[in-house]
């Protein structure tokens, strides 16, 4: 079996209406390097909600976006740096869609005052690849067979009070 092989992505980006669309074009690009197919349309949908409600709503608009693949989930991160950005209130339309499509979600304050807000899908290692199982080959080596020089009832028989083994 195929083991999944962890990988990493992190981009800076300044968010902007033009910009938003380059983003979802990038991280496809990735998600398709990583044999994720299945994940382009839900994760792209969610960071693509994600940056147009930053746009909207956040003074600062410089995001950071990260992706985690583990081998079964994909863990899609997207920072803002703006204190003034409430996820409850200003996003909370874009976190319903996100809870809806993810498999879990989750929002926390950053140190600097932004916030991160994630979502996880999961899915397996080349999923789209249809599995054969593959007979195995004949080996070119021969079985030895087993010495059996005393018959094997005699072997089980008791043993004589004066013979030893």
């Amino acid at each position: 079996m195929k083991t999944a092989v962890p990988c990493y992505y992190h981009l800076d980006v300044e968010v902007s209406p033009d910009r938003v669309g380059q983003v979802r074009r990038i991280l496809a690009a990735h998600l398709r390097f990583w044999d994720l197919d299945t994940l382009v349309e839900p994760v792209c949908n969610g960071a693509e909600m994600l940056l147009q409600a930053i746009d909207e709503h956040a003074t600062d608009k410089h995001t950071s976006i990260e992706m985690w693949w583990n081998g079964q989930h994909l863990i899609t991160a997207v920072g803002d740096h703006d204190s003034d950005l409430r996820p409850d209130q200003d996003l909370r339309s874009c976190l319903e869609h996100i809870a809806e499509m993810s498999d879990g979600w989750g929002c926390c304050a950053t140190v600097g005052g932004g916030n991160v807000i994630w979502f996880s899908q999961r899915a397996r290692a080349g999923e789209r690849v249809p599995l054969v199982p593959v007979a195995p080959s004949p080996s070119l080596r021969e079985g030895l067979q087993v010495p059996r020089a005393v018959p094997v009832a005699v072997l089980a028989a008791p043993v004589a009070a004066g013979e030893a083994r």
